[in-house]
């Protein structure tokens, strides 16, 4: 068995990675936020969780630099993946030659842009099934799951997996392991593809997103929550005709996921009542959107196979044509 880790750097202290990293600091463990914005609220005030299943602060350490930090025996990467090329200067100061690195990212890629960074490092990856928003400088709200799953880079599970399962389950984070991390990510976009991407293109209209483009000088409306999508037959319809894209493609590749896993994820939206996606909450703040990971390299990798996927490829189109628009970005909330 491996150490459990005791040295931890967060990086990418938004909503995710501060949820998760106060609860490993809650632990007592040796907790480093490298943080920007938050510095100073997170170095005077710790990181204050609010949560129906228990509210609590906790004091990691706060650092503006990785060379503040150090060498870490374990570093969670929860940036959003349009910062990745930063990882190439903040990640090395804090990576000893037996540092295990985790993404906790979304999307497709991420693994593989750590393993080019330090190939004889372990590498994991955790997929987070949480609804979790950042409300104010320092400050969580944890409105509903926070399951982990978690997985090695094409490997089994290892000993650092489990080590760090153990820590996870250890600070109120349920937290299960996968011996295919890559078939868990291909399950994980059944819901992030029609979800994050829709609630998104909805601000374009229905007839936008059938087909494929956004209408010249058609002003934008809202965008629709998880709930609204679900709500409405024909929103309804496309979320169901992108997901079944996306199981179809998972199977292509390899990664048997039953047709009826839809129903299931549908069912478990409804129960999140009016939840907006991280890539809706990027949106409505006029912040870079995660095209890349979470559709563009699913989408290429699925289309190698042969297959076609006329609904996510439309998606793909709207969604960048928004990305490009001028917006005017919502104040930030809290």
């Amino acid at each position: 068995m491996a150490p459990p880790p005791t040295r931890i750097a967060v990086v990418g202290c938004g909503a995710l990675g501060s949820f998760y990293g106060a609860r490993l600091a809650r632990l007592g463990l040796d907790v480093h936020f490298l943080l920007r914005s938050d510095f100073e609220a997170v170095r005077d005030h710790g990181v204050r969780v609010l949560s129906a299943s228990g509210s609590f602060t906790a004091r990691p350490r706060a650092a503006l630099g990785p060379a503040d930090i150090g060498p870490c025996d374990l570093v969670l990467v929860a940036l959003k993946t349009t910062a990745n090329p930063a990882l190439e200067t903040l990640l090395p100061p804090l990576v000893g030659p037996h540092t295990t690195l985790v993404t906790l990212q979304n999307g497709l890629g991420n693994e593989e842009a750590l393993e080019r960074l330090f190939p004889s490092n372990p590498i994991l990856g955790g997929l987070c099934f949480v609804c979790v928003h950042r409300t104010a400088p320092g400050v969580v709200h944890h409105i509903a799951h926070g399951r982990v799953l978690l997985g090695a880079w094409n490997s089994p599970v290892t000993p650092q997996a489990r080590a760090l399962a153990d820590q996870l389950v250890m600070s109120g984070t349920p937290c299960d392991l996968t011996d295919d991390l890559m078939e868990a990510h291909w399950r994980k976009l059944a819901w992030n593809i029609p979800f994050n991407g829709l609630s998104v293109a909805s601000s374009a209209g229905i007839d936008s997103v059938l087909g494929g483009r956004v209408l010249p000088q058609q002003p934008l409306g809202a965008c629709l929550t998880t709930d609204r999508l679900l709500d409405e037959p024909r929103w309804l319809a496309a979320v169901r005709n992108v997901m079944a894209e996306v199981i179809a493609a998972a199977n292509a590749l390899g990664f048997p996921i039953p047709a009826n896993f839809a129903d299931e994820q549908v069912r478990r939206t409804r129960e999140m009542g009016a939840y907006k996606p991280s890539t809706l909450i990027d949106f409505e703040e006029g912040r870079p959107l995660e095209l890349d990971a979470l559709f563009r390299i699913p989408l290429a990798r699925a289309t190698a196979t042969g297959l076609p996927m006329p609904a996510v490829s439309r998606l793909v189109a709207v969604l960048s044509q928004l990305a490009g628009a001028p917006r005017t970005p919502t104040p930030p909330r809290g």
